[in-house]
């Protein structure tokens, strides 16, 4: 099969041809219909990500068809699945309970196991993925393993949004601008902060109701003067120590501040405002991934036509484009995310 593979960080990944994956026993292998290209992968890419090596095949944000099913698989040849990036062991206390995203028997195909930037992927623990709804776009569903789940647990499992708070999104990538889309769905008033005012723009167009430009500066205090007195919730969806400040200053008292951007390298260790905390007696959540148990609530919303995930997708690239798209995350990036649809080429 045709993959895309990490041979040397900060480098053009390289298309080769590679063998096709082993069915598991419990799982399936897919033929991978779409992937998304996500700020994750670009944190193995650059070698922040302490799993991420060479000779991985990345790609963590996929959806297909079943091409084979073990003999303990759960599907079978012929449906059309999503994947969630953490897969769960499922028998663990952490799965028992209910919290299969902090499983420590996880699988993570794109980061430790050969990933969706390839023609097939093999997915274990396939008791993890769940069917796709007729008419949803397979770019569109790509998404959904990564930036949407991720998303709709922080604002449903982790901070409990309600209907009329305010939420601040930190950040309007794919994740952001998920908790954005999300966040209106659930009948919340949002305001987003961004350094590119095109995306600022492209999320005020889809929804937003304020928006505050980062690069002017007191992003806390703009926040506050547009919320009344603060966020209720806010969403730090980059994962570095300006806008984990900003999305913790931001809050009103009492308000829940959920980490969805990932922490790593210079990052992973950072001066927060712990006196906001205290002051404010705020909550902070960490969250990672979604519980599969999950994916209903998640896609009745779709289906049912009260929210639209189809203006996350910018646009649509072969297998080929997946280098460019990595190295435009080492700056600020345009509206909206790129999917792999063309593995041919």
């Amino acid at each position: 099969m045709r993959a895309a593979v990490l041979r040397e960080y900060n480098a053009d990944l390289s298309l080769e041809e590679v063998a096709d994956p082993a069915c598991p026993e419990d799982g399936v292998v897919l033929k991978v219909e779409a992937c998304g290209v996500c700020r994750s992968d670009w944190h193995g890419w650059v070698g922040e990500h302490p799993r991420v090596k060479p000779g991985q095949i990345p790609g963590h944000e996929y959806c297909g068809t079943v091409v084979e099913a073990g003999p303990r698989a759960t599907y079978k040849v012929g449906d059309k699945l999503v994947a969630p990036f953490i897969l769960a062991c499922g028998s663990c206390p952490s799965c028992q309970s209910g919290h299969q995203n902090t499983c420590p028997n996880q699988r993570l195909p794109g980061f430790v196991e050969p990933g969706a930037f390839a023609e097939y992927v093999a997915v274990p623990f396939d008791h993890n993925l769940a069917r796709l709804p007729e008419g949803l776009a397979s770019t569109v569903a790509a998404g959904l393993g990564c930036r949407v789940t991720t998303s709709w647990h922080a604002l449903t499992g982790r901070a409990a949004l309600q209907a009329g708070e305010w939420l601040a999104v930190h950040g309007t990538g794919g994740i952001g601008l998920s908790a954005m889309l999300l966040g209106k769905a659930l009948g919340a008033r949002v305001v987003v902060v961004d350094i590119v005012q095109e995306k600022l723009d492209h999320a005020l167009s889809l929804g937003a109701d304020a928006a505050v430009n980062a690069r002017e500066g007191r992003v806390a205090e703009a926040v506050r003067e547009i919320t009344g007195g603060g966020a209720h919730v806010s969403v730090e969806a980059l994962g570095i120590a300006a806008t984990t400040n900003a999305s913790i200053e931001c809050l009103r008292p009492l308000g829940r501040h959920v980490q969805v951007g990932l922490p790593l390298g210079d990052a992973a260790r950072m001066e927060i405002n712990m006196n906001a905390v205290y002051m404010g007696n705020l909550a902070l959540y960490g969250t990672r991934g979604m519980p599969s148990w999950r994916y209903p609530s998640l896609l009745s919303l779709i289906e049912s036509g009260a929210v639209d995930m189809s203006p996350l997708i910018a646009r649509e690239i072969p297998l080929s484009g997946a280098s460019a798209e990595l190295r435009a995350f080492n700056g600020p990036t345009p509206p909206g995310v790129a999917v792999i649809t063309d593995f041919t080429r």
